[in-house]
């Protein structure tokens, strides 16, 4: 396999990961009964560390868009390389890093790591196109 299709596994798997600890923070914020209900009211917005794992996860979902969309290119491309390979790993490391940079608000940190996941995301994207 190769090394950008591992991340996006990886990638995956930590999406799989972020649900989790946001579905179980978004119960204790407002109960299962509400959590598993219709949402017809959807006047319920978390708060606190469940919303910011919310938006976190949604972001990822964004992110993870595009990764995918770059994995394709290189991989159906056959443009794999060193530099994709090394973006592929800095998309992770920077999602990874995400999480917790948004948990703790930390400000313009949260933003530049945001920065260089999507930049090493859009390398990637040119690098199959050369």
């Amino acid at each position: 396999m190769s090394p950008e299709i591992t991340v996006l596994a990886l990638a995956g798997l930590l999406q799989t990961a972020q649900f989790a600890a946001f579905s179980v923070m978004a119960q204790r914020q407002i109960g299962p009964k509400a959590a598993m209900g219709p949402r017809d009211n959807v006047s319920v917005q978390l708060i606190g560390t469940a919303g910011r794992l919310q938006r976190a996860f949604a972001n990822h979902f964004e992110g993870l868009i595009m990764f995918t969309l770059a994995v394709v290119v290189v991989t159906l491309g056959e443009a794999a390389s060193t530099l994709t390979a090394a973006c592929a790993w800095i998309y992770l490391a920077a999602r990874l890093l995400y999480v917790p940079a948004y948990l703790l608000g930390w400000v313009p940190g949260r933003s530049i790591i945001w920065a260089i996941g999507f930049a090493a995301t859009v390398v990637m994207i040119l690098a199959s196109l050369f």
